[in-house]
């Protein structure tokens, strides 16, 4: 007998917790469709009480979403819910997911409550949510480090409520594999009506034991349900992976005994998909996605590989996606073409005007750039100048000059708010130069926190994709920026981040 291990992704909800991730609507809403494309059973889409932002994206993908299950997160209190259930309202399957914290350093420290106030806390708020929807999931935050008498009884009363998933949280990444399976082992043999729900596992990774505490959960533990999220993104050292948990269970189906409905061929264009949204790059070996993950140097096993792949890969690269990616345009290609391929990757763009404008860029950088990637493509759409009409600071025009033995120099033309402004500076390389010129008129007294550069394809015709970090008053973002000319691509992800900076859209963090 085999079981279904239900995959839940949080990518755009605790994923989007790390500094700098914070994601638009319409890059939600993508992503979104790219997980739906994956077959991810449930897609965590956000925090819908948090901001008017995100109670728009929550409801834009509920609307969006016809074959996964959306979710939002919510406090354990009747606004939060009521807000996520108002976000879900349209969605086909829709679930809440609330949550409130159980370990006495949380209870204590934290919420300042008892932990007879907690209790009831969450028996009235799964109470409520339940009389909105059927689907409900329950996480007490920091479970892990939680009283096991209590938590037993925190866990058996909201089941008796109509919890349909438990999920156990190792908030804080403290756990180790074999104790976190005993852990979820030892709750559902001691609560009385475990057996009326799913036992979900939710793995942070600040010891780097999110897959490895995950995968112990369910196969010490009988958890059935595992939340991940895109290349382990997510805040502090992240969560656990979604790439490497699914094919570990894949791989390793002789041992786990367990199907997953994932449609593997789209993980690493959904890994690329969000690493360039966010701009966190996956390094290099990072284990299924990671570029070198499927390369072999050594002869020993060069030679191996070429007699029978087997011997040194133990899983397919074109079985995640690898072979996915292949040139897909070129400059003589036509819109329709074009469209067909944005849609392919899984990209909505809200009005023919933007399609307009994205194909007018297309056949800019087809000019200068003869193979056109799926990379590219992507890049090109995340590029925030697709949109011009949102944009407060825009990109006009660069010209600098480097010389060595010379001071470099730059000179650039930017919108703002729609009217061009210029601006020129000297610096310690062409870049800097650049982002000082930008700053001549700007004037935003942002800390640079990250700067970092990344080829999009593999030759010196690549676009360089450039991330700037930026932090200004408690905010931290990135901004993203391609184009076959770095310091243009850097020119550009600098304006990025300031129009982030410029939209103050309120957050409220929050962890499950």
């Amino acid at each position: 007998m085999t079981d279904k291990l239900i995959i839940f992704d949080t990518t755009l909800r605790d994923g989007e917790q790390s500094p700098g991730a914070s994601m638009t609507r319409d890059e939600k809403l993508r992503i979104a469709r790219q997980l739906e494309r994956l077959k991810v059973d449930v897609i965590e889409a956000g925090f819908a009480a948090s901001s008017n932002g995100d109670f728009e994206a929550v409801r834009a993908i509920a609307c969006a979403i016809k074959d996964s299950t959306v979710c939002s997160l919510a406090r354990a209190n009747d606004r939060d819910i009521s807000r996520a259930a108002e976000a879900l309202k349209l969605a086909p399957r829709a679930r809440i997911h609330t949550f409130i914290a159980t370990s006495a350093l949380h209870m204590e420290k934290k919420l300042r409550m008892s932990p007879e106030q907690v209790l009831e806390q969450a028996k009235q708020s799964v109470r409520f949510a339940r009389n909105l929807l059927d689907d409900i999931e329950f996480s007490p935050e920091d479970g892990y480090r939680s009283d096991m008498d209590f938590l037993c009884k925190v866990l058996e009363v909201v089941i008796q409520e109509g919890a349909t998933t438990i999920n156990v949280p190792d908030t804080v990444g403290y756990a180790v594999p074999e104790l976190y399976g005993q852990f979820i082992k030892t709750l559902r043999e001691r609560v009385p009506n475990s057996d009326k729900a799913v036992w979900s596992v939710h793995c942070h990774n600040d010891l780097g034991m999110a897959v490895a505490n995950s995968l112990a959960g369910i196969k010490i533990g009988g958890a059935r349900q595992v939340e991940c999220t895109i290349n382990g993104l997510g805040e502090r050292a992240g969560n656990c992976a979604l790439e490497e948990v699914v094919m570990a269970v894949r791989t390793r189906r002789d041992f786990f005994n367990l199907d997953i409905g994932i449609d593997a061929t789209q993980i690493v264009p959904a890994s690329r998909m969000v690493s360039q949204t966010t701009g966190f790059v996956v390094q290099p070996n990072k284990a299924v996605v990671g570029a070198n993950a499927f390369a072999h140097a050594s002869g020993i096993h060069q030679d191996g590989v070429l007699k029978a792949r087997d011997t040194y890969e133990i899983m397919r690269a074109e079985d995640v996606g690898w072979s996915a990616n292949k040139i897909v345009l070129g400059k003589l290609s036509g819109r329709n073409a074009f469209k067909q391929r944005l849609q392919d990757l899984g990209v909505s763009l809200e009005s023919e005007s933007e399609v307009n404008h994205a194909f007018t860029k297309f056949k800019e950088l087809a000019d200068r750039k003869s193979e056109i990637f799926d990379e590219d493509i992507l890049a090109l759409v995340s590029d925030e100048s697709v949109t011009p009409q949102r944009e407060h600071f825009g990109f006009v025009s660069l010209s600098q000059h480097s010389e060595t033995g010379e001071q470099p120099h730059a000179s650039i033309v930017c919108t703002v708010g729609g009217k061009e402004v210029k601006g020129a500076s000297g610096g310690n390389g062409p870049v800097d130069a650049s982002l000082k010129a930008i700053e001549s008129f700007v004037k935003s007294g942002a800390e640079m926190v990250l700067y970092s550069v990344n080829a999009i394809s593999g030759s010196t015709e690549s676009q360089g994709e450039v991330t700037v970090r930026l932090q200004n008053s408690g905010r931290v973002v990135n901004g993203v920026g391609a184009d076959p000319d770095i310091v243009v691509a850097s020119a550009k992800a600098y304006l990025s981040a300031l129009n982030k900076l410029h939209n103050k859209s309120d957050r409220v963090a929050a962890q499950g």
